[in-house]
C-alpha cells in the first residue's frame, strides 16, 4: 500500500487521474478495498492538486463518477452470488467483514450502503452485502450516489486543504515548522479522543 501511495506522489496530469480513478474503483467493485488503498489515494491526489499538478475539479468530478459506478459492480456481484457471497471462504478470513457488512444492511437498510462507505472495512463489501441481501436497487441507487458524492467531495477537499495549508505554512516559516504543527495537532486531536472515550465510558 505504501508503495503505491508513494508512487502516485509523483504523479500529475491524466496518469494521476488514472491512477486515483482506479484505486476508487477498485476499491468497492470486486472486494480489493482490503489492499487497495482508495481512501489514501484520494486524499492524495487531493494534496497533488493544491500543489497545482492535477485539477481539483476534474479529480472531484472523476472520484465521484467512480465511486458511484464501482459499487455498482459490487452490487451486481452480490446480486449474482446471492448468499454464497456471505459463505465464502475467501471472505470469511476477513474478520467479521461480511457479517458486518449484512447486519449493518439487516439493521439501516439503505442507510447501510450510506454508513458503509466511511467505514473501511465496510467499504469493500457493503455493496455485495447489498446484493446478495437484495436491497432494492432504487434504494441501493440513491444511498450509492449520495454517499459517492460527500466521500468523493469530503476527501477530495480535505486533502486538497491539507496540502494548501502545509504549502502556506512552509512558506512563511520553512520545513521544520509544519511538520511541527502538523505532529501538534494530531497529539491534541488524539488526547480528545481518549477523554471522549474515557468519558462515554465512565457514562
Amino acid at each position: 500500500m505504501g508503495s503505491i501511495t508513494s508512487w502516485l506522489a509523483h504523479l500529475s496530469g491524466w496518469p494521476a487521474y488514472g491512477v486515483v480513478a482506479a484505486l476508487v474503483f477498485g476499491e468497492t467493485a470486486v472486494f480489493l478495498g482490503f489492499v487497495l488503498p482508495g481512501e489514501a489515494a484520494v486524499v492524495l491526489g487531493g494534496v497533488l492538486a493544491s500543489r497545482g499538478h492535477i485539477s481539483i475539479v476534474l479529480l472531484v468530478v472523476i472520484v465521484v463518477v467512480t465511486a458511484i459506478l464501482g459499487p455498482l459492480v459490487g452490487y451486481e456481484i452480490g446480486r449474482r452470488m446471492g448468499d454464497r457471497l456471505f459463505a465464502a471462504r475467501a471472505l470469511r478470513r476477513i474478520p467479521g467483514g461480511v457479517q458486518r457488512a449484512r447486519s449493518t444492511l439487516q439493521a439501516n437498510g439503505g442507510v447501510g450502503v450510506l454508513i458503509g462507505r466511511f467505514v473501511a472495512i465496510l467499504r469493500a463489501l457493503v455493496s455485495a452485502a447489498a446484493g446478495a441481501a437484495q436491497v432494492p436497487y432504487r434504494t441501493f441507487l440513491l444511498f450509492n450516489a449520495v454517499g459517492g458524492i460527500i466521500w468523493g467531495v469530503g476527501y477530495c477537499l480535505l486533502g486538497y486543504l491539507a496540502g494548501s495549508a502545509y504549502v502556506a505554512v512552509e512558506k512563511k516559516v520553512g520545513t521544520g515548522a509544519p511538520v511541527a504543527i502538523v505532529a501538534l495537532v494530531l497529539a491534541a486531536a488524539g488526547t480528545w479522543a481518549v477523554r471522549r472515550h474515557r468519558t462515554a465510558s465512565r457514562g
